[in-house]
């Protein structure tokens, strides 16, 4: 439970803010309003990070530990007032053309426009964070590296005639799919932010694979084959892709921003910590299939949220569909496990005799 420890001091803390904010707003009512929904709010964001924590462990795991903590703490105030507070203003900012500290106040004194213009650019976002996604994922199902192959020789198939600029190719007619859900006015909008996702993905490997570039250089090369600003920034952008998905669909629950980002925050931080306990542990070794599990999830998650542009897609059925390839490629490592240990057990009994 050490790993967890930071993260209920820091549900603690942010559950009495909550209280307070809420008792500020609607006496004892209100106190007790804001402290279920921050909790719901917390729980939903752990049940459609899940996927997340894996990806950020099967990263973080080849990191020393300057970086692993760098994560958690810079990382995670990045997290959460940047995505789940700052960006959204930001957002609604540009689409009005008020200033940030007039928009704060929108969000604060008048939630419901505020809701109506975040909303409002919920495509552009998804197309997004859909195209950032899909690279994640197709990148993942294109490595012919790949030892281990879950859906057996299909995969192995794929990873051997896929490619990065295969990768880019499907994820950009994705783009344009999602492009012609739009009405004539909106479609442009919605093409360069698919495009700009694209890019974004492309820029941080571009910078990922220049500092690697450096390992040879021995006052440089330990700190980057063990960490590096490249990978930090693809696991912020990671971030970022699937939490503001959770941002847009926190407004269906509540229009108080200040209930969402506490409540975002504190899932927020548990997802941070179980990344950080599925690297200690060593869950990814035991249980192998669960990469595997986790980079589908972020496909299912991708074509969800290039669905999304023009249709509704319960919160409920999102986090379902990840939650079930996580379950399965658990089953799938157990059963893996059990037949190697068998192998293993026969080829010791073989030797012996």
């Amino acid at each position: 439970m050490q790993h967890f420890r930071l993260s209920f001091i820091v549900t603690a803390v942010l559950m009495a803010l909550s209280g307070w904010w809420g008792y500020e707003h609607g006496g004892m009512a209100g106190l007790l309003s804001a402290l279920w929904i921050t909790a719901i709010l917390g729980v939903l964001e752990v049940s459609l990070s899940f996927d997340n924590a894996v990806v950020n462990a099967s990263v973080l795991r080849h990191w020393n530990e300057f970086w692993r903590k760098l994560f958690l703490t810079v990382g995670i105030l990045v997290a959460v007032f940047g995505m789940r507070l700052l960006f959204p203003l930001v957002i609604v900012s540009v689409a009005t053309g008020l200033g940030l500290l007039d928009v704060w106040h929108m969000a604060i004194d008048t939630p419901q426009e505020y809701s109506r213009h975040l909303t409002e650019h919920h495509a552009e976002v998804s197309a997004f964070g859909g195209a950032f996604l899909m690279l994640v994922f197709l990148n993942f199902l294109f490595d012919e590296e790949k030892e281990l192959h879950w859906l057996g020789w299909i995969e192995e198939k794929v990873g051997k005639y896929g490619s990065e600029g295969l990768a880019v190719l499907l994820t950009l007619l994705a783009v344009f799919f999602a492009m012609s859900l739009m009405p004539e006015q909106r479609k442009l909008a919605v093409l360069i932010s698919g495009v700009v996702g694209v890019a974004v993905y492309i820029g941080v490997n571009w910078v990922s694979s220049l500092l690697e570039a450096e390992e040879h250089d021995p006052t440089v090369g330990k700190m980057i084959s063990q960490g590096s600003i490249g990978g930090f920034l693809y696991l912020e952008v990671l971030d970022a892709s699937f939490s503001f998905d959770g941002v847009i669909g926190a407004f269906a629950i509540t229009n108080d921003v200040v209930v969402i980002m506490l409540g975002l925050a504190i899932g927020a931080m548990f997802v941070r910590s179980m990344t950080v306990f599925l690297v200690y542990k060593g869950t990814l070794q035991e249980f192998v299939f669960l990469e595997h599990g986790a980079h589908y999830a972020i496909g299912i998650l991708a074509l969800i949220m290039f669905a999304s542009v023009h249709f509704h897609i319960p919160e409920w059925f999102t986090g379902l569909s990840g939650l079930a390839f996580i379950l399965v490629s658990l089953w799938s490592s157990v059963r893996y496990r059990k037949r190697v240990e068998a192998e293993e057990a026969r080829a010791g009994l073989g030797v012996s005799s």
